[in-house]
């Protein structure tokens, strides 16, 4: 298979459960300013979204949405526990998860990386954001991941959007549970085999 990211995007949620579940895959990296590819490729020509995540399956079809991708990844390697089986109540609650980050977290999060943002609005979005951090606080207090004890692709894209706090002003500190969190996903050694890859350490 073949990942497309950008290197602090959304991206790296696909690249952490890529990692999680042991799967080979190739990194092509793009430039999503000039929509290109490391290698000069339009972008557009092959995804024409042209954001990423992009997963080119073995099959040459393509994957788009970091929420679908996360589970295909997981459901090639059931043995890895990083989604609950199909049609379980738990792999609904996983379902929820992802769409809460997607919609809750990781949207108002992602828009203050806009340079034209001006400084009332992301006043406010910080705000917002706050609250939605108080909540993720309360869901997981005396957990080690939000479906408990065991780590699930819901996991590696909250700790995504929460990583960006450190490039947009939300000081994750200010939430100790979450800060907590960050620290055991930090710590997991697939994630930062996955940062690695990406660039984010060394």
């Amino acid at each position: 298979m073949k990942l497309y990211y950008s290197a602090a995007s959304c991206s790296l949620a696909s690249n952490i459960a890529l990692h999680e579940a042991g799967i080979a895959y190739e990194l092509t990296k793009v430039d999503l300013q000039a929509h290109k590819t490391e290698d000069g490729a339009d972008f557009y020509a092959i995804h024409d979204k042209g954001y990423v995540p992009y997963l080119v399956l073995d099959n040459g079809q393509g994957l788009s949405e970091g929420a679908a991708i996360l589970q295909y990844i997981a459901d090639q390697k059931p043995a890895s526990h990083l989604a609950p089986a199909a049609g379980t109540m738990e792999r609904y609650r996983l379902q929820e998860w992802l769409t809460y980050i997607n919609s809750e977290v990781h949207k108002p999060m992602g828009s203050m990386f806009n340079p034209k943002i001006n400084a009332e609005t992301k006043e406010q979005t910080i705000a917002a954001v706050g609250k939605k951090l108080d909540w993720l606080t309360k869901k997981l207090d005396a957990k080690q991941y939000l479906m408990g004890d065991t780590f699930t692709v819901a996991d590696g894209y909250l700790f995504t959007v929460l990583n960006w706090g450190q490039w947009v002003g939300v000081d994750i500190a200010k939430w100790p549970v979450l800060a907590g969190f960050m620290a055991r996903v930090s710590a997991r050694p697939q994630v930062q085999e996955a940062l690695k890859k990406v660039g984010l350490v060394k």
